[in-house]
């Protein structure tokens, strides 16, 4: 930061940037307008849990389909885990969407159907990590918390110019964001970070003209915003192969539920064995027919590893039976909420015939 010991950015900052939101706030269906009492806490948590990792475009949909048919704690905990995972299909990462249901029962169950109050109760439940409890507290709550996402670390690492690289930085990012959260108005100065980060101060080609905290960047300052924050080099994904099979009798393809826990936890899919690290071609096969690899596969990128899966094709008769799946229509797979991944799969099932 250059030397300037008339700014007292601690102050300054909350003000010039509540100002700015008060007059360019996201209008999005979870928020409550600038300077208005503190939303729903459920619409705020579940936004929240919808937003990890995830582009608001694609959460808004989702959002409203969620509060529409769940508008509360008790109707979300009254779901069947299956109904929850289908409903959630496409949205990804579907650890959060168990973590969700989990609890939602658990505020159902135990906490009379209110969220708690403070970070530390928050952290004690399914999904609840630092980020979270801390963004609940203080938009559904109106309490000081420190918040710090994605956007928000690139804010402040280029406000204060943080030469130290990701994610090692991270504690001194947190410490730096505690500095200049304001007790007043917590949930719009956190909504407003995250604005500033989404709309302006943007990975690359930051518009710094139009930035409110422009004459106290550092970054700006020495001409280069777009090198914060720095970030340590990334390793590189591995890579693991399977085979999805397309057992198809009388019009209807067989799918299964994958185990509770792990990716894609209790979700529907197609049979597929171990993601291993060299082709398995067929020797994962649910059960023995004339299966045919087909000319094509099906690439998707996980957090940390990336799956190259071949399609296996095979019409059967009615003598094979699976008992641990179900046959669904091939004309209405859109409704059976399969994953990415395995939507994926159907199209390219298409496109190889």
């Amino acid at each position: 930061m250059p030397d300037n010991a008339s700014r007292d950015i601690d102050k300054q900052v909350p003000r010039l940037l509540l100002e700015w939101y008060d007059a360019n706030a996201r209008i999005l269906p979870w928020r409550a307008p600038p300077g208005s009492p503190p939303p729903d806490p459920y619409r705020v948590w579940l936004s929240e849990v919808m937003l990890q990792q995830t582009q608001v475009a694609s959460v808004i949909p989702y959002f409203e389909k969620f509060t529409a048919r769940w508008p509360d704690f008790a109707s979300l905990a009254a779901v069947e885990d299956a109904d929850l995972m289908s409903a959630w299909a496409g949205l990804g990462y579907y650890a959060r969407a168990r973590n969700l249901l989990a609890a939602a029962r658990a505020i159902a169950g135990e906490h009379g159907g209110q969220l708690p109050r403070s970070e530390a109760e928050l952290r004690k439940l399914p999904g609840f990590g630092a980020y979270t409890a801390a963004a609940v507290v203080a938009i559904a709550f109106g309490r000081r918390a420190v918040v710090v996402d994605g956007n928000v670390e690139r804010v402040v690492a280029r406000l204060f110019a943080l030469a130290d690289p990701l994610p090692g930085a991270k504690p001194r990012i947190r410490e730096l964001t505690d500095s200049i959260t304001p007790d007043a108005r917590p949930g719009d100065f956190a909504q407003a970070m995250m604005d500033l980060g989404a709309t302006i101060c943007t990975p690359r080609s930051p518009r710094c003209l139009l930035c409110p905290l422009a004459v106290h960047c550092a970054a700006r300052a020495a001409g280069m915003p777009e090198r914060f924050p720095a970030k340590a080099p990334k390793k590189a994904r591995p890579v693991r192969y399977g085979t999805f099979f397309w057992a198809e009798r009388d019009g209807k393809v067989l799918l299964v539920r994958r185990p509770d826990k792990g990716l894609l936890g209790g979700m529907r899919a197609f049979p597929t064995g171990v993601w291993s690290e060299s082709p398995p071609a067929l020797a994962d096969a649910p059960f023995a027919a004339a299966w045919t690899l087909r000319n094509t596969e099906v690439r998707h990128v996980f957090t940390h590893f990336e799956l190259v899966a071949a399609l296996a094709t095979a019409t059967i008769g009615s003598h094979i039976d699976a008992a641990e799946g179900e046959w669904w229509p091939v004309a209405d797979l859109e409704s059976a909420g399969l994953p990415t991944l395995f939507a994926k799969a159907v199209k390219a099932i298409g496109r190889s015939e």
